[in-house]
């Protein structure tokens, strides 16, 4: 049994555990909850991004750009089976 190295990464997990808590979040809130720098969290969601984990909305709220972030059913499906995976580590002990 492997764990899903995108997921596995502790700001990519900490991203997806927020994400599959709420509809959508944006940029600021990220950064500002997971104390990141811009270019870190942009990274890490890149990342989620390219697996098919997140989907990114970018719009504007009147002249302003606005990027937020919603968790897809193939990452929220990939979450659910990164804790099985680590929970029958724990039970057993075997990676």
């Amino acid at each position: 049994m492997e764990l899903d190295r995108i997921v596995h990464e502790p700001v990519r997990l900490r991203v997806m555990m927020i994400l599959s808590g709420v509809e959508e979040a944006d940029f600021n809130f990220l950064l500002t909850t997971l104390s990141l720098t811009n270019g870190n969290l942009s990274r890490h969601v890149e990342k989620l991004e390219s697996a098919g984990y997140v989907k990114v909305n970018k719009t504007f709220k009147g002249k302003l750009p606005n990027t937020s972030y919603q968790i897809t059913l193939k990452g929220s499906n990939a979450l659910t089976q990164y804790w099985k995976e680590l929970d029958v580590i724990r039970r057993t002990g075997r990676i």
